[in-house]
């Protein structure tokens, strides 16, 4: 059927400019992908070897000053320091999605934001169902996070050609997801909550905003300032990882003259998110994936929080995604974009169950390290992203033929200025 001219689209193709820019931030995220899936590999085959316990004592391994309350563990300090990293990358790409990018216009935004919140409310409330019986319901939030880097990296490995739309589509979503699961993190799991430090975090956070408005970049006065930040929000009681968030925020996107090079947040994420996605996320995925399934047994499947987990990630993500983009499409009346199916947009949605790094990190928040059902929250965590993984692969993998075709025609023909001309017609308006 033909879509009647100056109908909405669903899963548009975009500007070249911007088709290029996700190109180049995926290859990193993939890297990255590929390097958390193998610490996690690691962690898992050590963890049921019979060195098993020199596993769980590095991790427990205590370093850093105790005066300032941060004599942690390696495990701990992967968890509160280095995915302060991470949610640092995540916070500049928020801040350039609301700025410049898809999330700045409510139509395009539109679509996103319904799928991140239909796949967090589906899932939560499949782990509540199952948990809130046994009282174990306080890991609602496992579940309802998307991890766009274990995502990638499965599409590296199934060798996918996904249309760039796709892409652009699931990388917002894990985008907003982030946003959602930060707000959850800061709300949910702040225990105990000290005023004093929180207010004091404030001074060396407007001084590190002051000096990137004033597009200052030397890394001997931004750095001390971040690091004292991140300090003080672990000490207030609020989770780390927010400090990272909100020094994200603070980096201005929009360059202040016109000019060649990047404005200072596209700066940052270029130094920061190799970092990121190469050595702060593995290096977490290593000590938080570790799990004896063995010493766990078959049971550990069946507790209500790895049910909750593996149901949530599996089914809730794809009910809610799902649902929440057909959702939109008979609210909109629009169409989905020449040559994508349902099947495209069931594929994508399995594929937002992959919930690794920021589902077992809520994990840890809700019930504790080392908790008493600490392997029963991993075991959910890694079957239903596995299990995602698996299934999303099957029915993408299916469809990569014609992906193969459509990104044929997307790049078959160019213009001097090497712009494919599906690309130049699109920024054309024709």
């Amino acid at each position: 059927m033909n879509t009647p001219a100056g109908s909405p689209r669903l899963f548009p193709r975009g500007s070249w400019p911007e088709a290029r820019r996700i190109a180049d931030l995926l290859r990193t995220e993939t890297v990255g992908g590929l390097l958390l899936v193998g610490a996690a590999v690691i962690a898992l085959a050590w963890a049921n070897s019979p060195w098993r316990e020199a596993y769980t004592a590095l991790g427990a391994l205590t370093v850093g000053p105790a005066s300032l309350h941060l004599d942690l563990s390696l495990a701990t300090w992967a968890a509160d320091g280095l995915l302060a990293i991470f949610f640092f990358v995540a916070g500049l790409e928020l801040k350039r999605e609301f700025v410049a990018g898809d999330l700045r216009d409510p139509r395009r935004a539109a679509l996103p934001v319904a799928a991140a919140v239909g796949g967090m409310i589906v899932p939560a409330v499949i782990f509540v169902a199952f948990n809130a019986p046994a009282g174990t319901a306080v890991g609602w939030a496992i579940p309802t996070a998307t991890d766009i880097a274990f995502a990638l990296a499965v599409l590296a490995v199934i060798s996918t050609h996904l249309p760039t739309a796709l892409r652009t589509f699931l990388l917002t979503l894990a985008v907003v997801d982030d946003l959602l699961a930060i707000t959850i993190i800061a709300i949910f799991y702040t225990e105990e909550l000290h005023p004093v430090p929180l207010l004091l975090a404030l001074v060396p956070l407007a001084l590190f905003t002051v000096l990137v408005q004033r597009r200052i970049r030397s890394w001997w006065l931004l750095l001390p300032l971040a690091v004292i930040t991140w300090v003080l929000v672990h000490e207030s009681g609020v989770h780390a990882t927010v400090a990272g968030v909100l020094l994200g925020f603070a980096v201005p996107v929009v360059r202040r003259a016109e000019g060649p090079g990047p404005g200072l947040a596209e700066h940052f994420e270029h130094r920061f998110r190799p970092i990121s996605a190469g050595v702060a996320v593995p290096v977490f995925a290593f000590f938080a994936a570790g799990v004896s399934v063995v010493d766990a047994g078959l049971e550990a499947f069946l507790h209500p929080v790895a049910l909750g987990a593996i149901l949530g990630l599996l089914v809730g993500k794809t009910l809610g995604v799902l649902g929440a983009t057909w959702a939109v499409q008979k609210f909109t009346r629009a169409q989905l974009s020449e040559g994508l199916s349902w099947w495209d947009v069931l594929g994508l949605s399995v594929l937002a169950g992959i919930g690794f790094t920021v589902s077992l990190l809520i994990g840890e928040l809700a019930y504790g390290t080392g908790s008493e059902i600490d392997s029963e929250v991993k075991i959910g965590v890694l079957a239903g992203s596995l299990l995602a993984a698996l299934v999303a692969s099957v029915i993408l993998r299916v469809r990569n033929a014609h992906y193969r075709r459509m990104e044929l025609a997307e790049t078959v023909d160019m213009d001097d200025d090497g712009v494919p001309d599906a690309y130049q017609r699109r920024e054309d308006g024709s």
